[in-house]
């Protein structure tokens, strides 16, 4: 399976102008992802893809010594505010002038990275017996509660209905992404993680959630605005909150020793 979400340029270069949105809307990562992280031990850490800095901040604060690479300069502002530098370009055309890293990662962004290009490059740049680790946070509904949410999406913005992670809909790429990098020689192993857990959106912040995803900041205006009101809705008839269930999802993939 050939992993081509980085060729969509127009949704990867989206999130800039939704920037505060995207901080506001956007879970974090569940604690115990972070723990296993530093578990490893890493002295120097770079976060490709920081975005606001939703998975920078958690490292920055137990210590780490930790730089951030993120294509979009209104996303980068808001994460320098965490307290740690944020150098302005894609991975792929970053230029790290010699620095290398016990640990490289991503939340929410490897996707975005061209594959033939990032995996060798995240190689280069770790230090022996150091770890590349991409995440994602994927989310599913109660069964019943998708069910109604699918026939707004159905109904008012089919082009996005069979595909958009606020129902729960997953590409199941992750075994193909873990796969491309153990290809890699640079890489000794390569595993899956998962992390479970919960959390409950009100009504407004369930809408915020919606107005950072990509998906939807590219409908026109006149669907994204019709298919939030008709959201709002069935969350009002739930009691004004949903509860949605996250899976957070870790390739975790070691530099080799030698």
């Amino acid at each position: 399976m050939s992993d081509t979400t980085h060729q969509d340029r127009e949704r990867a270069l989206s999130f800039g102008g939704v920037a505060e949105t995207y901080e506001l809307g956007r879970p974090s990562y569940p604690p115990e992802l972070i723990d296993d992280l530093l578990a490893l031990q890493p002295r120097s850490v770079l976060d490709v893809g920081t975005g606001t800095g939703k998975a920078g901040r958690l490292f920055a604060a137990r210590g780490v010594s930790l730089i951030g690479v993120e294509p979009d300069p209104r996303m980068a502002e808001l994460a320098r505010r965490h307290g740690y530098p944020v150098e302005e370009a894609t991975f792929e055309s970053w230029d790290p002038r010699g620095r290398v890293f016990d640990l490289i990662v991503s939340g929410q962004a490897w996707h975005w990275v061209d594959p033939a290009g990032g995996i060798p490059k995240a190689a280069s740049l770790l230090s022996p017996g150091g770890h590349l680790a991409a995440f994602w946070n994927i989310g599913s509904h109660d069964g019943a509660v998708r069910a109604r949410l699918a026939a707004v999406y159905e109904r008012l913005a089919p082009q996005i209905a069979a595909s958009t992670t606020a129902l729960g809909v997953r590409d199941k790429s992750d075994p193909a992404r873990a796969q491309l990098i153990a290809e890699h020689p640079g890489f000794a192993q390569v595993e899956l993680r998962s992390y479970l857990w919960d959390q409950v959106y009100t009504r407004d912040q369930w809408l915020l959630y919606l107005q950072s995803h990509s998906d939807h900041v590219l409908l026109p205006p006149e669907t994204r605005s019709a298919v939030l009101g008709e959201v709002g809705a069935v969350i009002d008839t739930l009691g004004g909150s949903l509860a949605y269930h996250y899976t957070t999802v870790l390739i975790l993939a070691s530099r080799g020793a030698a």
